[in-house]
């Protein structure tokens, strides 16, 4: 499985919640998940099962498939609970 981060420029937002989602799978004891982090302009609906996005580009990304919008970036009781139902919907949880 892979999760794509999205954010407009792909450098800034996507890699820092890149950087969580890789701690908490490491927290959570799950592996085989591949983690990356893009600009919106270059993600595609191939590059990844999963998208995560903020909620100010998730209009411009619904197109790629399965979205995951985080209203807050930064809040990782967020995003542990939004990587927790994407994981058990793969059945890796």
């Amino acid at each position: 499985m892979k999760i794509l981060t999205v954010c407009g420029s792909g450098l800034g937002t996507s890699f820092m919640v890149e950087m969580n989602i890789q701690q908490l799978l490491n927290e959570m004891g799950v592996s085989g998940v591949e983690v990356d982090h893009s600009d919106l302009g270059s993600a595609t609906s191939d590059s990844a099962d999963v998208f995560f996005l903020a909620k100010d580009i998730a209009e411009g990304g619904a197109s790629l498939g399965n979205v995951v919008v985080l209203d807050n970036i930064i809040d990782l009781v967020e995003l542990r609970t939004k990587l927790t139902a994407v994981l058990q919907q793969y059945n890796l949880l």
